[in-house]
């Protein structure tokens, strides 16, 4: 499919482009109302109706059909039907400017080899890095919304997304952003895989390499799992008590049993594709250590800050929605978004506040405006800082990162104790 979308005329590329930033636009519409936890709505042409007059075809065309829609304001408020059509107005756009930056002006490239006889065959790899992206768009685009409205991100986004991360990167390991090395003057272009800037890959082509991969997709399935520790019971009735009331918890809802199946489909396949021992190996470990990393950050400092804070820090949906990026754009790049994301969110915040006068804004929305920095700044970021630092402190990464995160602990643990000391001498 990749060669056949090589051989259209540009033209007709960025015209089906805009057909799939429209249909994409519509389809993160429907999700964004009829997908969230709280309120699902039918503010969407495609979801069902809530009253008044009958929807006619011309609701259904993308960014238009909202003109004949603002009938139904009398349903779903003044105005409703402006953010909708703005997301299916600038996606397109979005996607049109993302297509030229990666695949005509090979933005992802180091200044002096964006020409295209400099690189032979990087147009089929920057297709598919464009495609993949294109859907991360997409789904990033609903979960953003989705996080305005209810500050929660549905699992029907981000495991779906997961699991089709996963799945175009054992397909391809060339989803994932470029590498580019100097060798004796010669550049030579590589997929940011799990093992890059260091490219040991090949021993992880054994046993040790299956035992990672399966160990990282059952640690997330279990993580996903609707499990609740009470360390209060644990006080109260002891260890037996805690762990019988977790076990419970475990299996309370049917959702297990849909967990369980992804579960077991997901040691077969990881197993089959580890069996191949080539390429598409590669490509699916650099998504479970993307996974692994991008969720596990998040997940650590939710920990950490709820501990240190005495109050939720942040959802859990931002630890499967960093999953979800990390799968799709690997590691370094879910690093990179994760340290980029504050200065995101100062933007973010403002603009926020202008429209709703609301300054509290979820960290979902953050993390995804850090993924699109880290995208168009990618050479930048990666190759002349996160790469070079990398190198730097090798083996000391992990200890330095554990180091960091106690820090960050202990001052807000020391926060936490200001504060109580200035309510209670109030």
């Amino acid at each position: 499919m990749i060669d056949y979308w090589i051989d259209l005329p540009n033209v007709m590329q960025q015209v089906l482009i805009v057909v799939i930033g429209l249909v994409g636009g519509s389809f993160a519409n429907f999700v964004i109302y009829r997908c969230a936890y709280f309120q699902p709505r039918s503010i969407s042409p495609w979801g069902p109706l809530a009253g008044g007059a009958a929807r006619r075809w011309f609701d259904y065309l993308p960014v238009l059909g909202w003109f004949g829609l603002r009938r139904e304001s009398v349903i779903h408020g003044r105005g409703f039907w402006i953010r909708p059509m703005l997301i299916e107005l600038f996606l397109p756009l979005g996607m049109l400017w993302l297509h030229a930056f990666e695949t005509q002006q090979l933005g992802l490239l180091p200044v002096n080899l964006r020409y295209p006889d400099q690189i032979t065959g990087y147009e089929i790899t920057s297709a598919k890095i464009f495609f993949t992206h294109l859907l991360l768009l997409i789904l990033m685009t609903a979960a953003t919304f989705i996080d305005f409205d209810e500050r929660t991100i549905p699992d029907l986004i981000t495991i779906p997304g997961t699991c089709m991360g996963l799945f175009l990167a054992a397909i391809s390991v060339d989803i994932y952003m470029p590498t580019t090395l100097f060798v004796e003057g010669v550049p030579l272009v590589l997929p940011t895989s799990f093992d890059s800037p260091w490219f040991s890959g090949k021993s992880w082509l054994g046993l040790k390499g299956l035992t990672t991969g399966l160990g990282i997709w059952s640690f997330w399935c279990f993580a996903l799992a609707d499990w609740r520790w009470s360390s209060a019971l644990l006080r109260r009735r002891g260890l037996r008590r805690a762990v019988h009331h977790f076990v419970q918890g475990l299996f309370h809802y049917g959702f297990w049993k849909i967990l369980v199946s992804i579960w077991l489909v997901g040691l077969l396949g990881i197993t089959w594709v580890w069996n191949l021992h080539d390429a598409s190996w590669l490509g699916l470990m650099s998504g479970l250590v993307g996974l692994a990393v991008g969720g596990g950050v998040i997940w650590l400092i939710r920990i950490v800050a709820t501990w240190a804070l005495d109050m939720e820090a942040m959802g859990f949906g931002d630890v499967t929605l960093m999953a979800m990026i990390g799968s799709m754009v690997g590691w370094q790049a879910a690093l990179i978004a994760f340290f980029l994301s504050p200065f995101a969110a100062i933007f973010i915040v403002l603009a926020r506040y202008v429209v709703t006068r609301d300054a509290y804004t979820p960290f979902g929305p953050y993390l995804c405006a850090g993924t699109l920095m880290t995208i168009i700044g990618w050479d930048r970021l990666y190759r002349q800082w996160l790469s070079e630092n990398l190198f730097l402190l090798g083996p000391l990464l992990l200890w330095f990162s554990f180091a960091m995160l106690g820090l960050m602990a202990i001052m807000l643990f020391v926060w936490r104790q200001i504060k109580l000391r200035l309510i209670t001498a109030s």
